[in-house]
């Protein structure tokens, strides 16, 4: 009886019980860290990718580790992105507007098309998880680096 209810509500949600994907843990340091593209980033900035190439989902992920000054050049999202802060004190800002402190335990909603950079403070190091969403096979789109007047013009 538990594998026919079982059997019945894989095909009630379009799936068969052959059919069912699997749950995948990834183990913490599976992947090697990699260290950002100094066209997109100033300062000593490291990304860990949270879920492999191969598996297909709509957004991109990683844990991004910016040192002290360290930050994203000026960038918009076609979908969007979510930040949660994991660690540390960073700073946020949309073009045209003051930057924003976040600190651990924060979560920053970026919506799609919004020009800005985040990044750690002056005097803090800041992590924080990014979930970039996908549109059209692209997650960013990438401009100027942001300059070191910009980044202390509070």
């Amino acid at each position: 009886m538990k594998n026919t209810l079982i059997a019945a509500t894989l095909t009630l949600a379009g799936a068969t019980a052959s059919g069912a994907q699997e749950i995948q843990v990834f183990p913490s340091g599976s992947a090697a860290s990699t260290i950002a593209s100094p066209e997109n980033f100033s300062g000593h900035v490291v990304v860990d990718a949270l879920v492999p190439p191969p598996i297909e989902t709509p957004a991109a992920s990683g844990l991004v580790s910016f040192a002290p000054e360290a930050r994203t050049a000026w960038h918009s999202h076609p979908a969007g992105q979510m930040l949660i802060v994991t660690a540390g004190r960073g700073w946020v800002q949309r073009e045209g507007e003051t930057r924003q402190e976040i600190a651990a335990g924060d979560v920053v909603w970026i919506p799609a098309g919004v020009k800005h950079w985040h990044g750690a403070t002056d005097v803090n190091a800041m992590s924080h998880i990014a979930i970039t969403y996908v549109r059209d096979g692209r997650n960013a789109d990438w401009m100027e680096l942001v300059t070191d007047e910009q980044y202390a013009d509070r």
